[in-house]
């Protein structure tokens, strides 16, 4: 017992004061998390260049463009070596002559510079149809996704769409290649990135190029697609979504009294999907801002066409290898700008040209000076010089003034190219949707390159046959919306509630007030894009018999050609056409939606 007793002692001796002279080992300090900096654009649109804006004082102000964003991307990574994940959620083509003469390559040049890890398959990226001139597959053996297809072999990135199927084998296709996600490595942490597709893309595009395609609810698409990339060892999962929502106060990204619920489409895939299905959204389409948590869960939007860029840092636990939810940071909505007004720090030319002075000054941006990054001009060089030839054209015509486009509202230039359509047809009514409207017109000798800005998509001219009641109801389905959408008409008169929603539309007549006579047949012109039902008409021309449909009833006119061809009969003076056709009704004050 007394023997048991000393070894005892001895032994906590020994561990006291370190036997033999030998210092305890010293406790390693718990490992740091790891930063992965997750940055997000979208709806890029082609926007290689920078948006000038002249200003009062004789200044060209610039904001955004592809070497400014690559100044940013290049400070962010040197702010977090290795780090960076830099996606894009989507509509990367679309928009501009540099981008549209070389159906989406400028933009594919760009994106490999910038070092983009995967971008989400958006519904213009379908726009352009075959290589080569033509929007859709009109001859034998033209593939009506060529053009996205070269896009993607040239790509040096994956373009994702986890809900894309082929209709014909319901499976990923092929031509993707890839099943709409990726898998990559961080920083010794193990990212997955899942992309998705609006659902709405059939009537976003031109349907004849997507009708081999299917595109599949999001929330069972998501969850099917991070439980594949979780079981590959995935640590975090981002998903890339070509479907967004609207948010109008980014001051506190944990209040979400400002976010829309109506035509959120990203807010009801979130709503539907399990906790910890993704740990951070970049999202898309709607080109509105949004730097909120929803559900724990960081989702970021710009208004898109590299006006900004947003951020989401996340924290990922060494030991755990998860996201630790309290230590994301959000950054939304962060301005592209190499020089800013000394007294406001904007770029934005829509707050500045109206100042009689500004002063310039270079940006800064995470602690260093911005200087746009000068590898980027000669990869814009080619396509600029098509662009400039195309842009500085004359046409022939002059407009006597400004016209606006209008969307949530009537607008003069949508009343004329409502005209067009309908002069050019012979038709008895002509319809226009917004969307078709990209710029507004100026006013004197107007260039190709300003009616391209105006009417930047392929569509053709095209002629439906409807009864009265008919019309009706595609122009009730037309409005029958949360965005407020206003369709352009000629030869007929609308009545609208003031408030959007399905039961907007309240009232249809010829002009002049003569009501539709129900069962009589009119000569409906307008884009083959909603002939073929897009902006959501399919339910009103998918059941047309073929000999009401005519998607070519001028050779082949698209919507340029024809505002073309319609100035120069009148004598190359495009005259603005008066408003008022239509009017609205109902309380002046719209209920708030639900949040």
């Amino acid at each position: 017992m007394r023997t048991s007793r000393r070894i005892f002692v001895l032994a906590l001796a020994c561990g006291v004061a370190a036997c033999a002279g030998t210092s305890p080992r010293p406790v390693p300090p718990p490992a740091e998390p790891v930063r992965i900096t997750l940055v997000g654009i979208n709806d890029f649109h082609g926007q290689v260049e920078p948006h000038r804006t002249p200003l009062k004082d004789g200044q060209v102000l610039e904001e955004g463009g592809a070497a400014t964003l690559s100044a940013y991307v290049a400070r962010l990574r040197a702010d977090n070596p290795d780090g960076v994940v830099l996606v894009d959620a989507g509509d990367i083509f679309q928009g501009t002559l540099p981008s549209n003469l070389t159906e989406g390559a400028v933009v594919i040049d760009v994106y490999n510079h910038l070092g983009v890890a995967a971008a989400a398959i958006g519904n213009h990226e379908f726009d352009y149809g075959p290589e080569g001139p033509g929007s859709m597959a009109l001859r034998p053996g033209e593939d009506g996704l060529g053009a996205l297809k070269a896009r993607i072999r040239q790509a040096r990135f994956p373009l994702l769409s986890a809900n894309l199927r082929d209709a014909a084998t319901g499976k990923a296709p092929a031509w993707t290649g890839n099943d709409g996600t990726l898998l990559m490595t961080v920083k010794g942490v193990k990212v997955g990135v899942l992309g998705l597709t609006t659902e709405s893309t059939p009537n976003v595009t031109n349907p004849a190029n997507v009708s081999s395609l299917r595109f599949l609810p999001l929330a069972p698409s998501a969850l099917e697609a991070s439980r594949s990339l979780r079981a590959k060892g995935a640590e975090v999962v981002v998903a890339v979504a070509h479907a967004g929502g609207k948010c109008t106060d980014l001051r506190n990204p944990r209040d979400t009294l400002s976010c829309a619920r109506g035509d959120a489409e990203i807010l009801d895939m979130l709503d539907a999907l399990p906790a910890g299905t993704v740990d951070a959204v970049v999202a898309g389409h709607t080109h509105q801002t949004m730097g909120h948590f929803f559900g724990g869960v960081p989702v970021i939007e710009t208004t898109g066409q590299a006006r900004s860029l947003g951020v989401v840092e996340l924290y990922v636990d060494p030991e755990r290898r998860r996201v630790i939810p309290e230590r994301t940071r959000i950054q939304a909505a962060i301005p592209l700008c190499a020089q800013v007004d000394a007294v406001s720090g904007t770029c934005d030319g829509r707050r500045l040209r109206e100042q009689p002075e500004v002063r310039l000054e270079p940006a800064s941006f995470l602690g260093a000076q911005v200087t746009p990054d000068a590898q980027v001009a000669p990869l814009l060089d080619a396509a600029l010089a098509l662009a400039r030839e195309a842009q500085h054209r004359q046409v022939g015509l002059v407009a006597p003034v400004p016209m606006a486009r209008g969307y949530t509202a009537e607008g003069v230039l949508g009343n004329l190219v409502a005209d067009v359509l309908r002069a050019s047809a012979r038709a008895d009514v002509g319809v226009m949707n917004p969307g078709g409207i990209r710029a507004d017109l100026p006013a004197g000798a107007l260039t190709f390159g300003q009616v391209f800005e105006a009417l930047p998509f392929d569509n053709r001219l095209a002629v439906i046959t409807l009864t009265g009641a008919e019309l009706t109801r595609l122009l009730a389905l037309a409005h029958a919306n949360d965005r407020g959408s206003v369709f352009a008409v000629s030869g007929l008169e609308l009545t609208l509630n003031t408030c959007p929603g399905p039961e907007r539309l309240r009232s249809v007549t010829l002009t002049g007030g003569k009501p539709l006579a129900p069962e009589r047949l009119y000569r409906v012109a307008l884009p083959d894009f909603l002939a073929r039902g897009g902006d959501g008409l399919g339910p009103v021309t998918g059941g047309l018999p073929p000999e009401r449909v005519d998607l070519a009833p001028v050779h082949g006119l698209d919507l340029r050609e024809a505002l073309l061809a319609y100035g120069k009969a009148r004598g190359g003076m495009l005259e603005a056409p008066a408003l008022g056709r239509v009017r609205y009704t109902g309380v002046a004050e719209c209920p708030q939606k639900e949040r």
